[in-house]
Order: structure tokens, then sequence, then C-alpha cells
């Protein structure tokens, strides 16, 4: 392993290596002041760099990171990421969007809707000639890519009103090879590996419920389903596929919850076989929302986070049955690792960003940290790192990014003043080997470069996550010092040099003064209302210990113990709040005449006790 690291070093630094190493990861940010296409980790040599400051809109990598997209108002430049020169541009103005095909042959842009031009191209990333166009209205998260590709660029399609076009990917030329009608559907999953079947749904029309349909490639245009799905509480629905196009996940949403349990609506998770051999629900263990649902790469298992919070997780393999139960937590997502070795847990949005590591492989938690105000998060190709990024328009501030190893130890962390866009280069398959979680290393040492980037050193540890504070706009920042005057706020009111300003030592003072005075009043409270209890249980023990007595002395001695009881108790009240009112207390003639007689009380008391005895 030493060796090999040695190796990989020697690789990065540009040196000559004896052994062949696996190129080092990547990933791009994109902020105010333009897209960086950066190497690392591990940053042997700090972080370096192979674009530098590019102005653009937006950036995506091909499937196998070997180009980027960079989309700029008036044009779109391929670069290759391995030297970093421009291998192509596309002369298109106003794009919207942008897709690579999943080997990167193609390109799909999508400008604004124009009734004189087509807006929805389909462009060869070598030679930058437009091989399909059509007209495209709108454009939305869920339908885009507009055109689906298989992962070996064979089939593609493309969903239009009312109906799903096929088409040859190798050779668009030929127009529509094959066609699906399906009236009212809504959307459409190709199966991706490979491009056996095809999916489509169709919302509630006029009473009748929901459905999910599974159609043969082959034979889409005889519209013979061999699996189907039906539901009600759907208004949209997302498609899952799995590796090896057997098993397709529903994850069907309603975007009313009328028995107002959530406020975003109803959802419920169903799985369908493509050979029509099963369809149902997942059989889910507790009520409530789905919050994601995520196949493994393998595609033998999925794993689902569902229910109110906390929100249980579960796995489940290829034939519905749960597998492992990860128990319950503040939980949203689901992210699994390139080679499916290693997953998360996690919880964004308005969850406060834990954030929990597992290996698959021995289903033992390898750590967890927190990572608040993230909104994208996704693993590095060798599935070694998971990069958090907490960017606007969604957050205006503390916009940056966080490395973390896959047992949650903070690697790298920088900020910016504006961010936009942070993703990690991808690989093809086998650019990466899957390798096992590293025995625990100690001796770990964390230091910040000038930038203030935090840096690890050759070995790692479990940093704690910092207990989340309550959001400060900058204005109430620098005002800091002010509010320490007026409210004799100690610690804001220190300065540099850790002594207290004259205002804030007065109010320590004054504080301090109040604190002794409030001592003493309690005090002395304490142990009046004790002697009260007690002069109360042997005021209360009189009359029932003279209950047969009473009974045949008449009822004048009764009213008079009666009477005498409730003068002692009003005495006892006063003195009380004589003793808690730090000679406050004013006295009313009433109340002075009732403190002169608790002599002649006592002494009346005692008489009659003897009296009854007699």
């Amino acid at each position: 392993q030493r060796n090999s690291a040695v190796s990989r070093r020697s690789s990065c630094r540009g040196s000559p290596a004896t052994i062949m190493a696996s190129p080092p990861l990547g990933f791009f940010v994109r902020g105010s002041e333009g897209l960086s296409l950066l190497v690392g980790p591990p940053f042997d040599d700090g972080c370096r760099s192979r674009l530098d400051r590019i102005l653009c809109l937006s950036a995506l990598f091909s499937d196998d990171g070997s180009k980027l997209a960079v989309v700029t108002s008036d044009f779109v430049s391929v670069y290759d990421t391995g030297s970093g020169s421009e291998h192509n541009r596309l002369n298109v103005a106003g794009v919207m969007a942008a897709a690579f095909s999943p080997g990167g042959t193609y390109l799909q842009t999508f400008q604004r809707y124009s009734a004189q031009q087509k807006n929805l191209s389909l462009w060869t990333v070598d030679t930058g000639n437009v091989v399909f166009q059509q007209f495209q209205k709108a454009l939305s998260k869920s339908n885009w890519p507009a055109i689906q590709f298989s992962e070996d660029e064979t089939v593609a399609c493309r969903l239009v009103t009312n109906e799903v076009h096929l088409f040859d990917a190798r050779d668009f030329s030929k127009g529509i090879t094959d066609r699906l009608r399906l009236p009212g559907i809504l959307s459409v999953k190709l199966a991706f590996a490979p491009p056996s079947h095809i999916a489509a749904y169709v919302p509630e029309i006029k009473g009748s419920p929901s459905s999910v349909r599974i159609f043969e490639c082959t034979q889409v245009s005889q519209g013979q389903q061999v699996a189907r799905r039906s539901f009600y509480k759907s208004s949209s629905a997302q498609l899952l596929w799995n590796r090896g196009s057997t098993g397709l996940l529903v994850v069907a949403q309603s975007d009313i919850d009328k028995t107002n349990q959530s406020y975003y609506g109803e959802s419920r998770l169903h799985f369908l076989t493509s050979n029509g051999s099963h369809e149902g629900s997942v059989p889910l263990s507790k009520e409530g929302p789905v919050h994601d649902a995520q196949w493994s790469p393998s595609g033998t298992e999925f794993l689902v986070v569902y229910g109110f919070m906390p929100a249980k997780a579960t796995l489940f393999d290829a034939k519905c049955q749960p597998l492992f139960e990860f128990g319950t937590g503040p939980y949203n997502t689901v992210r699994w690792s390139p080679h499916g070795r290693f997953l998360c847990l996690a919880g964004f949005g308005n969850l406060p960003g834990d954030v929990a590591f597992w290996d698959r492989s021995t289903l033992k938690a390898l750590g967890s940290t927190r990572a608040e105000c993230s909104v994208t998060s996704e693993w590095s190709a060798d599935g070694r790192y998971f990069m958090t990024a907490t960017t606007t328009p969604r957050l205006q501030i503390d916009n940056g990014i966080k490395i973390f190893k896959y047992d949650g130890s903070l690697y790298y962390e920088k900020k910016y003043d504006k961010l936009f866009q942070a993703e990690w280069q991808p690989a093809a398959a086998g650019v990466y080997i899957n390798r096992p979680a590293s025995p625990q290393l100690t001796g770990h040492v964390l230091h910040t470069d000038s930038k203030s980037t935090a840096v690890a050193g050759p070995t790692k540890t479990v940093l704690n996550a910092p207990k989340p504070t309550g959001y400060k706009p900058p204005h109430a920042k620098s005002a800091a010092a002010a509010r320490a005057q007026l409210f004799g706020d100690d610690e804001n009111a220190s300065g540099s040099s850790g002594e207290l300003s004259k205002s804030a030592q007065k109010n320590k003072k004054r504080r301090e003064k109040q604190r002794e005075k409030k001592e003493t009043i309690d005090s002395n409270s304490t142990g009046l209302q004790a002697a009260v209890s007690s002069v109360a249980k042997q005021l209360e023990a009189v009359p029932s210990s003279l209950n047969g007595s009473i009974d045949s002395s008449g009822d004048d001695i009764a009213k008079r113990l009666r009477n005498i009881n409730k003068k002692l108790r009003q005495i006892e009240e006063i003195r009380l709040k004589v003793a808690t009112s730090n000679g406050h207390y004013l006295l009313t003639s009433e109340q002075k005449e009732k403190l002169d007689q608790e002599i002649s009380l006592r002494e009346e008391l005692r008489n009659l006790a003897a009296q009854q005895k007699d």
C-alpha cells in the first residue's frame, strides 16, 4: 500500500513511476470569479488547477469525465479534462440547459422556445455538427434531458404529446424508427443497461387511477405491455431502473395530503419487474413520506429512507425483501459510492445536515459528521471522498465546499464569497479499483494553508461536527460590541486583550449584588416556609386528636379551635411577607393588631387543649 501511495504521488507530480497508477481525482468549482478545474484530492502539493477562472453560466462533465462542457451566453466550449485544452466550440447562443450522452458522443442543448427556430438541438461533440433538431416548448427537471440514451448509445427516445419516439442513436438520419402511442403519458424512462425496456407513467384521468406500464423496446409499436401497476393519490412519479433492467422503482407523489399529516403531500413507493412476475407496493414499516430511494450500482438491491421524522432507512433486495435496518435518524438523502462499497445517509434541506457513513460489505457504521446548509452532495469517482457544497442562489451566505473521507473525517474545506456550482469529475468503470476501508490510523495533523484552506496530513481523524448556530446578518456581527455594552454581555464585551469594559464591569457588579440578595431572600423564605408548614401540621393535629372530646363538649369549643387555627395561619403568612420583602412591606393597622394577638391566641389554644383532656 505504501509503495502504491508513493507511486500515485510520484505520478501526480509528473515524476516517473514504475507502477501504473489511477489518474488523480478532480472537481470543478464555479464562483463569482469564474470556473476552475482543480486536481485532487490528495493535495500533496497544494490545490492546483488545469483550468482557472473561466467565466461561464454553467458547466457539466461527460459521464466518463473526459470532457467538460462550459456554457456561456454566446457559445458552448468543450474542454479535454486531461490536457485542459479546448476540444471544440459550438456556436449556439442562449443555451439554458445542456446534457452529454452516456458515451460523450453527443451534446444536447435547449434554448428558449421560439416559433421561428427549433430550440432543441443534438450536436456531435467531435465535429460540432447538428444531427437532430426539434421544437421543445417547456423545460423542467422531470423531463430533462429531453432525449434519453441507453448506456451503449444504441437506442434513444424522446417524449412528445401522447407518444414516445424511438431512434437509432448511431444514425439519427434514419428519423423515428418506432413509436409508442399512449394517451395522457406524462413521463418516460428508458432502461439504461441494457436498453431492453421502456417505462411510462400516466397520471389520473377522469377518475381512472394512475398507472405505470413497462413495454419491450422491440415491440413498442404494438402497444403490448409486459407489466403494469395502477394506483391512486398520484400526480407525478419518479421512475428508477436498476442496472440490468430487471426492476423498476416508482416513487409516486401527490401534491395534496388529504390526511393533513404532511405539508408536502403524500408519496408511495411501488416496485415492478420487467418480466411481469411481480408488481406491488414496497413493504415499508413506518408511516410517512418516501424521502429518497436509490438502487445500488450493482442493481441487486436498493435503499429507502422513509417515514415521519426521525426517518427510517431500510435495505431491500431485488425481490423487494428487507435485508437490513439502518435505524432511524434525521435523514432524507441516500448516496451510494460508485462501486457500491460505501453508502451515505444524510439530512439536508430543512434538516440540520447530519451525515452517516456505512460499509455495505460489513453493514457497520464507519463514522458520522455534520454538514450544515448543504445544497449538493456526491461521492468522488474512486468512492473514497464525499463532497458537500453550499451554493447560491439557494443560500447567499456561508458558501463553500467540504470534502470528507468515507469515514466522516473532514479532509478539505474552502469558503467562497459566491459559489454557484461544485461537481466531482466522474470516471469510466474500471478506472479506480474497489478498495475496502483502510485500517484506522492515528496521529492526525490538520493544518491551514495561506489561503485559509484546511488540508489534511497523511493520517486522519474523525472530527466532531460543530454545533449549529443561529443565523446572524452581517450588520449584527459588527454590532456585537454595542450589544455587549447595552445588555452587559461579558463575553462580547471583552476586547482582544480579554479585559472587560467599564460598562461591563459595572453591570457585572450589579448582577453579583442582585444574585447575593436573591440567595439571602431564598434562604429566609425556605426557613419560614418550613416553619409555617410545621405549625400548620401541629394545628391540624389538635382538632383531629380531640374529635371525640369536641363531640361531647359542644359546638362552642369546636368553633373556637377553628377560629384560633385560622388566625394563627394568617399571622404566619404576614410574617413571611415581611421577611421576604427586605423591609419594603408596610403593615396595616389590622395586621399589626393580629401580630399582637399571637401570644394570647397560643395561650388560649393550650387552655382549650387542657380542658378537653380533663
